[in-house]
């Protein structure tokens, strides 16, 4: 059965009400952009709800950018919360910032949007009852942490091996000798938890990585990093490089590989704890896995050790399962989209969320989902200036590393400075004429209260 009735109406697609859809949902109601938003579980949050299936969210974790320099635009976090929030705050956050505007009424819950097709300048979305309604465009909002991946390793192993997305809570580890693989900021985390908890833990590294406390001088480290001067990556590199030699220490003495490449040249690993474990033998740090032999696991440095656990903190693969693969130009397991949104070849096809940055996601979301809804927009009221942005997305191609050369991996490749990034936006929202960001754009909701109010 198809509903017509959507389109006459210029209504929008949105899938996934987590942080992303959230943010785009209230751009299009700010603009009177007419949706219907799709979320496949019970309530918004996204991976924050760790009763969300498939979420990788576990017990022990934070933010790794702080409350100050985090958060929806015009929507600051409650100054009640910590420097870093944990996950219960921060899904409090995200179902306040739902409730405070409005955002619930528009979302169809436990409906997972099962195919969308595009036929001329319509897009099908069909609705798990076989329903196929009809949008002019559809906002892909559904997350890239919902794929684990997990390499091969030869042998036979005769105890457990999970991915670290079927983890949540540190009692798993009572009594086992654990083995993280993997030292992004989830392994890290994860291997604090087996750290306290386990009979014995290790982490599997390939390479050395910088690590950057939460805090510098008592403040968190992305604010120390905001507030400052905003210096060229030649100045700034080397003086945070001295301050961590002056806070840290040589890491090499606790097992950790030196780095094969230059700070901020990776995603930032952002712990406190680990140094602490590392520092008094509660975890150990050990090379690649060469293989599996039945109780023990193999390294490529020859040695061995005995493990009950082995959790593999590998990632990710990106996907967008409800929508062919061959609309989206996927190069190295990501999409190639116009400012990480815009899609160059299916017209009105809108990812959100797709990208890495070495920065907090929300503020981002929000400086992106602002100019998506005044293109959509301009499509019905200012056609020419919309069919100039259609120009720059089929043209424009921007360098938004800010002169960093990331690591040469497939997640690396697909990175944008933050910094870098945001500038650019204003540079594309200043040429297109759009409105900024500016405060009480959204309406402001500056109390402290307003979280929880909106929770009540």
């Amino acid at each position: 059965m198809t509903d017509t009735t959507d389109v006459t109406g210029g209504r929008v697609c949105i899938v996934g009400a987590g942080p992303a859809g959230l943010s785009a949902a209230r751009a299009l109601k700010r603009l009177g952009i007419p949706y219907d938003q799709y979320e496949r579980h019970s309530d918004v949050g996204g991976i924050w709800d760790l009763d969300n299936p498939g979420t990788p969210m576990y017990k022990s974790a934070h933010f790794i950018s702080s409350r100050s320099t985090s958060g929806f635009f015009d929507f600051p976090m409650p100054d009640t919360y910590a420097d870093y929030p944990s996950n219960r705050d921060i899904l409090r956050y995200t179902r306040g910032f739902a409730a405070a505007y409005g955002l619930r009424d528009a979302i169809r819950f436990n409906c997972a949007v099962q195919h969308v097709e595009q036929v001329g300048d319509i897009w099908n979305v069909t609705v798990p009852d076989g329903t196929v309604k009809q949008y002019r465009a559809v906002i892909c909002a559904t997350g890239v942490t919902w794929a684990p991946r997990s390499p091969e390793h030869p042998g036979t192993f005769n105890g457990e091996i999970r991915h670290s997305s079927s983890y949540r809570n540190p009692e798993e580890f009572w009594g086992k000798r654990v083995l993280i693989v993997g030292l992004g900021n989830s392994g890290a985390d994860i291997a604090c938890d087996a750290a306290a908890h386990a009979e014995a833990a290790f982490v599997s590294v390939r390479r050395g990585y910088h690590i950057i406390p939460k805090h510098v001088f008592g403040i968190p480290s992305d604010e120390f990093g905001s507030h400052g001067p905003d210096l060229p990556v030649k100045l700034e590199r080397p003086l945070m490089q001295t301050l961590l030699r002056v806070i840290q220490g040589d890491l090499t003495k606790y097992g950790l590989p030196k780095p094969d490449h230059k700070l901020f040249e990776s995603h930032p690993l952002l712990n406190s704890q680990l140094l602490h474990y590392l520092q008094h033998g509660d975890v150990a740090i050990r090379p690649d896995i060469a293989g599996l032999d039945g109780d023990r696991i193999r390294f490529v440095d020859g040695s061995t050790e005995e493990i009950d656990l082995v959790l593999y903190a590998t990632g990710y693969n990106w996907s967008i399962p409800y929508v062919p693969e061959e609309y989206f130009q996927w190069r190295d397991g990501r999409p190639d989209l116009y400012l990480s949104a815009f899609n160059r070849d299916h017209y009105n096809l809108i990812g959100l969320g797709y990208l890495e940055i070495n920065s907090s996601a929300y503020t981002v979301f929000d400086h992106v989902s602002n100019l998506v809804a005044q293109y959509l927009h301009d499509q019905y009221h200012l056609p020419a200036r919309a069919a100039a942005f259609d120009r720059l997305i089929a043209e424009d191609r921007p360098e938004l590393s800010g002169g960093l050369h990331f690591l040469d991996s497939a997640r690396h490749r697909s990175y944008v400075d933050a910094r870098t990034y945001r500038r650019y936006l204003a540079k594309v929202r200043k040429r297109m004429g759009w409105q900024d960001l500016t405060p009480g754009l959204f309406g402001d909701l500056r109390c402290e209260q307003s979280v929880e109010s909106a929770n009540a």
